[in-house]
Formats: C-alpha cells, structure tokens, sequence
C-alpha cells in the first residue's frame, strides 16, 4: 500500500487547511484509515481514525475543530482542520491498517503561524 498525503502548507491562526490522502497499490480492504501528527521534539501522536464502518475517533486536542472523513469508492481520507493553533504544527501522517499490516504516507507539514 502506498499513501500519499496532500495539503500542508502555512496558515494563520484560526484558519482552516484540508488535508487529503490517496492510498494505493492495495491489495486487501482498509480497514482504518486514520491521521497522526509529529510536532518537532514530540512523539508521533494520533489525531483521528476511521475504521471500517466504526465509530470514527477523535485526540482530546481536537476539540471539535477538525472533522475526518473517508471516501472509500477513491480509496482516500481526508482531513479538515478548523480554527487552528500554533500548537496545531506538526507534520501530519496518513495512516491505514489492512489485513497485510499498516503503512504509512511521508507526511505533510502543516505550519500555524502569524
């Protein structure tokens, strides 16, 4: 599976970015499609997942500010943040579990800043 990740880039704050990602070369279902975060100097965290006709989760963090979502006919999930903080940047991974193990995309960098 390969997963590549659109839509990082700079915003201001209490702004709003989409961040989409494309999985291919699948060989089995997605079951999970979700998205993590790495700020610089922190550990690798979850943002949101999506699992197969399951309840979607949400990080604490969140706060009804982002919203992930999944297109399965295009095999792709989507991520839309708004009202964004500084603390919001990070580099934001795609993630997807399938029955032959998870794979991750290389990341977009999302920058919150004035």
């Amino acid at each position: 599976v390969q997963l590549q990740a659109f839509g990082g880039g700079l915003v201001q704050p209490g702004g709003s970015l989409r961040l989409s990602c494309a999985a291919s070369r699948i060989r089995y279902n997605i079951n999970v499609m979700g998205w993590y975060r790495q700020a610089p100097g922190k550990q690798r965290e979850p943002v949101a997942t999506a699992p197969n006709g399951g309840a979607i989760n949400y990080a604490e963090f969140v706060q009804g500010r982002f919203t992930i979502s999944r297109d399965n006919a295009k095999n792709t999930v989507y991520l839309q943040m708004n009202s964004l903080k500084p603390e919001d940047t990070a580099v934001y991974y795609c993630n997807a579990v399938t029955l032959s193990g998870r794979y991750w995309g290389r990341g977009t960098l999302v920058t919150v800043s004035s």
